[in-house]
């Protein structure tokens, strides 16, 4: 089978973070600082991605601006020729730090928000970091860098859509992700608190809806869908191994964010096996490749090449197997999956959010 050049990394440099948010898409399991790849070991994953083919970098984390060699990392990017986008908290981007990021060559910068009021959003991060936000988006135009936004959408936070959108606008953003909030790790452990009703869902899609034909091209939006409430599931990362590829603190490459959650299969070290190695030719990218690895009812089905038979993250958290369709899907055999957690929430079986924050 052909295997196509991966488009993006995703650098997570580090899973240290100040913020504490209950969806946090890093893996329950944490890798600790004494873990992480040195400077150079990230200089040349850098370097061996340019060689593979990979046209932009991602640097994330937790929050990478506790990395103290950010700065380096990035300029060793665009010497290479990759884009770079950084994504952060906003807590630490000081103005001495967003000089020295743009002087790096950073491209774009984007900016979380976890609602439109500091006071619901310091209580989502479990930080006071929403005026460190405001600062921080202040600083990124001030320097003349693009500002882009991300928020997770949940049920905290929806009935707020309106004003999140109001607020990044006056903040100066050109681009705002709503990001409906995806069942992995963290969230998946906070379902019963962050899973909205379908009715305050419908809400929140009718507002962006209307901001979106309110901003026009000054602002653009976009809409993840919440999958949960689909009948079909989302493609898993445009295939599994087919366009990006992460590496994760501790140097572990996986094909997508949350894949370290699939307990049945071993990830390679770029501290022992080279980047096109493990892109081309290890067990774990090539696990889901294709279609021949496909159970009924995705083999036979006439959306194999649309959504892959979904995300294989969500199909091993819950059924315990990553070959399964994924449950979101109409035909899947475990669909109850979730149509149960979503009629729990609709009949009101939660009690007062109690969540377990990350890192904590």
């Amino acid at each position: 089978m052909r295997v196509s050049l991966p488009y993006a990394l995703t650098a997570e440099v580090t899973h240290r973070c100040p913020l504490h948010c209950p969806y946090c898409s890093n893996p329950i399991e944490l890798q600790k600082r004494e873990n992480e790849l040195s400077t150079d070991a990230w200089l040349s994953v850098l370097e061996q991605a340019g060689d593979l083919g990979v046209a932009q970098v991602h640097f994330t984390g937790g929050e990478p601006l506790l990395r103290p060699d950010l700065e380096r990392l990035v300029l060793r990017a665009r010497e290479i020729g990759l884009y770079v986008n950084l994504i952060t908290s906003g807590v630490g981007l000081t103005e001495e730090r967003i000089r020295q990021l743009a002087e790096a060559g950073v491209d774009s910068i984007q900016l979380s928000v976890q609602a439109s009021s500091a006071e619901l959003a310091d209580s989502i991060a479990g930080f006071r970091s929403h005026e460190l936000k405001r600062q921080a988006a202040h600083r990124i135009r001030e320097s003349g860098l693009p500002l882009h936004m991300n928020v997770v959408l949940h049920r905290a936070n929806l009935h707020q859509i309106e004003e999140i959108i109001e607020l990044c606008a006056e903040w100066g953003a050109q681009r705002l992700e709503l990001a409906n909030a995806q069942y992995y790790g963290w969230a998946l452990r906070n379902v019963d608190q962050l899973l909205p009703r379908r009715e305050q869902l419908q809400e929140a899609e009718a507002a962006y809806l209307r901001a979106r034909e309110r901003f026009g091209y000054h602002l653009e939006l976009l809409w993840i869908l919440p999958d949960y409430y689909e009948d079909f599931p989302k493609p898993c990362m445009g295939g599994w191994g087919k366009l990006s590829l992460t590496v994760a603190p501790d140097g572990r490459v996986l094909p997508c964010t949350a894949s370290s959650e699939i307990r049945s299969l071993s990830f390679e070290n770029v501290k022992e096996r080279d980047l096109a190695w493990i892109w081309n030719d290890s067990p774990s990218f090539n696990a889901f490749r294709g279609y021949d690895w496909m159970p009924e009812p995705c083999k036979s089905c006439d959306r194999r090449e649309l959504d892959y038979g979904g995300c294989r993250c969500q199909a091993f958290l819950l059924t315990g197997d990553a070959r399964a369709a994924d449950p979101v899907c109409k035909w899947s055999p475990n669909r109850s999956a979730i149509t149960d957690r979503i009629g729990s929430i609709e009949n009101g079986e939660f009690g007062t959010p109690n969540y377990a924050y990350r890192g904590r």
